[in-house]
């Protein structure tokens, strides 16, 4: 079968996120299907850069045909982003009949966040007589409306919403990686006999043989251990949606206590205020983004993972974090703020979930944790990686999504 899979920003473990095109296709080239990604060179989700001259440019990556189409430089959410995704829609749109005469796709997948690139897959998907599938990460465009809040008749937000229900009209599967979203597209015209759960998942062998983990870290870690320090680790990207600084502030409550540190390993367009927020205090550690491969041996350092986000009624569609899959898989207790309707961590017995945007709370739960017997945590740790490789595995996730689309 040849799959065509569009994701604006797609990586690899190399490049950085997203990662969840490159896990599926390689299994998909693996099992014998021929797979190309049409993504964006301009990411700001990767950490290594896609250099090209040309308009299209292809590379192989792992057997995989990436096709990646020239567009603008941005930074931050405001004009140039929105410059930079129209330029990618725009041009892989009006080279829909050469994609499909070079490509002969028999599916078409749109999984780019926005949905917009809806109408590039309907368009092949007709010229080639194809499958189109949309492929729905979150909620667009109610995430940039609660997220940051703007107004429905945004001509932006009006533009996505369009696409949206394009893509509800007339894809013939939607693979939804949130579990509660059914009541929402039906709204927006889906039929439901097309919705389909599929959720992020882990590699498994990505666990058998990580990554050492850096010097410097190496150092903080024995530091923290010698002088007998409860960790509470955090590791993923620094923006406004994780909520971080209730994790800060809540360090602020331990601020005389020598035995309980916050390591923040990663990078984000908030990491600078976070640091600010942190200062004067000797108990917060900041550090850089790490390999995904090394991330087994960094969690593995700490005493329990935490992470959050902000209020909103996103959360209540459910969530499906690459970093909660992660915290699941090295065994570790879990301490999340969040608000939803799905809770995983709870349903896992993997750890504790409470309100959002609550520090004092947060550093109450730490202490109940920091109580816990060993064996407890040890418990909790042990229930979160066996019910990621029950549910979560990348392997049997990426069989689903074919033996669907093959029907």
């Amino acid at each position: 079968m040849n799959i065509l899979l569009i994701n604006h920003y797609a990586g690899s473990p190399e490049m950085g996120m997203e990662f969840r095109p490159y896990y599926f296709a390689n299994r998909w080239v693996k099992s014998g299907h021929n797979v190309t990604i049409l993504a964006a060179d301009n990411s700001h989700l990767r950490k290594k850069k896609v250099n090209i001259n040309k308009s299209f440019s292809e590379e192989d990556i792992d057997g995989i045909k990436y096709l990646w189409i020239k567009t603008p430089k941005y930074q931050g959410n405001g004009f140039s982003i929105v410059r930079n995704i129209f330029s990618f829609v725009l041009k892989a749109y009006l080279n829909s009949k050469k994609l499909s005469r070079n490509l002969n796709p028999d599916v078409v997948i749109a999984s780019s966040t926005y949905p917009i690139d809806n109408y590039i897959a309907r368009k092949i998907s007709k010229i080639s007589r194809a499958k189109h599938v949309y492929e729905v990460h979150d909620l667009w465009p109610l995430s940039p409306m609660e997220l940051g809040n703007m107004s429905k008749y945004h001509p932006f937000i009006m533009i996505m919403q369009h696409g949206e229900n394009f893509a509800y009209k007339h894809d013939d599967y939607v693979i939804s990686m949130l579990p509660n979203t059914k009541e929402h597209m039906k709204q927006h015209g889906l039929d439901l006999k097309k919705w389909h759960y599929i959720p992020n998942g882990i590699v498994v062998s990505d666990w058998s043989h990580p990554e050492p983990i850096s010097e410097e870290l190496y150092d903080l870690f024995k530091e923290l251990k010698d002088k007998k320090s409860f960790i509470i680790g955090y590791t993923g990207g620094h923006a406004i949606s994780n909520s971080l600084h209730t994790f800060i502030d809540a360090a602020h409550i331990f601020k005389n206590h020598n035995d309980i540190s916050f390591v923040l390993i990663g990078d984000g367009v908030e990491k600078q205020n976070l640091i600010d927020r942190a200062d004067g205090l000797n108990n917060v550690y900041f550090r850089n983004p790490i390999p995904k491969k090394a991330i087994p041996n960094v969690l593995s350092q700490m005493d329990i993972l935490c992470f959050g986000t902000n209020k909103s009624k996103l959360y209540k569609y459910g969530i499906s974090m690459n970093k909660m899959m992660d915290y699941m898989m090295a065994e570790k207790p879990i301490l999340q703020y969040i608000d939803t309707d799905y809770d995983i961590i709870e349903k896992s017995g993997s750890g504790t979930t409470i309100e959002t945007d609550n520090p004092a709370l947060l550093a109450e739960k730490i202490l109940e944790f920091k109580s816990l017997s060993k064996s407890k945590l040890i418990d909790m740790g042990a229930n979160g990686k066996q019910f990621v490789l029950e549910n979560h595995n990348y392997d049997n996730l990426s069989k689903r999504f074919i033996e669907l689309i093959s029907k």
